[in-house]
């Protein structure tokens, strides 16, 4: 029983369009993977440098704050003996910073969105177009 060539034509542009399908889906796969590292790596690149300055800071701010505590307590018409009123207004101070801070920590924590693949997104997309516009075309 010979086969019919039209049949095998169609059988191997079948498998030529499923074998090309399953390439475009794994490439596709592979951009979304690379572009999630590389926001990922710029995000932990960010997080490091932001430690690292938010542990000077932090020395640093002891210090000042430690100084505006000394300064309150020379400012303010207290006794000699009264050395805890300048450090209970600098932390009354921060206590009001940190509300604030977190407030707006909030906020912005609200409006910050995950990282998502847009190219990837896009390409699956022209290519689910494409093969909409094929299939009507045949």
């Amino acid at each position: 029983m010979a086969t019919d060539p039209a049949s095998q034509n169609v059988a191997q542009t079948v498998q030529e369009i499923s074998e090309r399908v399953s390439l475009l889906v794994r490439e596709e796969i592979e951009l979304a993977k690379a572009e999630v590292t590389e926001k990922v790596t710029k995000l932990i690149k960010a997080i490091v440098v932001g430690v690292a300055a938010g542990i000077f800071a932090v020395t640093g701010l002891m210090f000042l704050l430690h100084g505006l505590a000394w300064l309150a307590w020379f400012v303010l018409p207290v006794g000699s003996d009264s050395i805890f009123w300048g450090f209970f207004v600098v932390a009354g101070l921060l206590f009001l910073l940190g509300g604030f801070a977190g407030y707006l920590a909030a906020r912005f924590l609200k409006e910050g969105k995950p990282p998502v693949p847009e190219m990837a997104i896009d390409e699956a997309g022209k290519i689910k177009r494409t093969l909409k516009f094929r299939r009507k075309r045949t």
